[in-house]
């Protein structure tokens, strides 16, 4: 039975049912095909997941998108110094290592971009922000990549800044899963609508600088905050299961950072796969990501089998 949360509460929380709902008879302007296309690796998504977790996001999103440009448009006026355009609305999407944050970025993407006025939509991840390996290495911090000192912090605060200025092209550099390293393409944003971040920690606030005075977080700069969730357990399960497929497909790949993982047993590849969770990834999300949960304007809690089971959103 649908489920809202009526506790006197900042937020919001909807079971999926009472969520599905809000979506009332929209189409849904995907099929499986473009579905699949999007979906990750070990992500279980279809067109009834779509239509009853995403589809009610987007809509949220558009209302929020068009109450910014009718704020913008008053604001104008009230300043007396109309512009050509509104700068692009930024949505930032956070969680961990293996929860499917890229997936929900992706199909979040192409939702919008298929809504009214078809928007042009931007996709960046911070990967492309991480130090290159080198760099890692000369820090002693390769084994930390992933943590919030291993990013050019500098370099995607002046890319998100850039695109809040409403700078023509800002350009973002590009990141191979499959050489585990930062490459010398870009991808350039050019007068898009809306730009999705996604990324482990988007939404970590600022650190204060070294003269003790606040500084400026990426996440200062989000129309949109998104945390994808999910129980820890359940996680580090997906995370093992992920790592046994890739040993598969992509780290067979003489050229894959990776490589030398293909040839490992089942027990070999469960035990190393556990303990790059255990000592990288679960710290980092304890310590770094998971912390960042209560700054997101909208949370996506998913069930042991990958469904989102419900959702929490910050009342305006």
């Amino acid at each position: 039975m649908a489920r809202m949360s009526r506790e006197r509460s900042p937020y919001v929380e909807m079971d999926r049912a009472a969520w599905a709902a809000l979506a009332g008879d929209a189409p849904l302007p995907l099929s499986a095909q473009e579905i699949d296309q999007v979906k990750g690796l070990g992500d279980q998504l279809d067109l009834e997941e779509v239509r009853q977790v995403y589809l009610p996001l987007t809509e949220l999103i558009a209302l929020r998108l068009r109450a910014a440009t009718g704020l913008y448009r008053a604001t104008e006026k009230f300043l007396g110094n109309p512009q050509p355009q509104r700068t692009p609305f930024v949505i930032g999407i956070a969680g961990s290592v293996a929860v499917g944050k890229s997936t929900t970025a992706r199909i979040v993407r192409d939702l919008l971009a298929h809504g009214p006025g078809h928007p042009s939509v931007s996709l960046v991840t911070t990967d492309g922000f991480l130090l290159p390996n080198s760099e890692l290495e000369r820090r002693g911090i390769l084994q930390r990549k992933g943590f919030p000192e291993s990013y050019d912090r500098k370099a995607l605060l002046r890319f998100v800044i850039d695109v809040k200025s409403g700078v023509d092209r800002v350009e973002a550099p590009v990141y191979s899963h499959l050489t585990y390293d930062r490459t010398d393409d870009v991808v350039a944003v050019e007068h898009p609508d809306i730009v999705i971040i996604e990324g482990l920690n988007v939404l970590a606030p600022a650190k204060d600088r070294g003269d003790g005075s606040p500084g400026a977080a990426v996440s200062d700069y989000f129309d949109f905050g998104i945390y994808v969730d999910a129980s820890s357990r359940d996680i580090r399960r997906w995370y093992v299961d992920r790592f046994l497929a890739l040993r598969k497909t992509a780290f067979t790949d003489p050229a894959s950072y990776f490589h030398r993982y293909s040839s490992l047993t089942d027990d070999e590849a469960v035990a190393r796969a556990s303990e790059l969770w255990d000592t990288i990834n679960w710290p980092n999300l304890r310590e770094n990501v998971q912390t960042t949960r209560g700054r997101a304007d909208l949370i996506l809690r998913k069930d042991a089998d990958h469904s989102v089971k419900w959702v929490r959103f910050r009342k305006m």
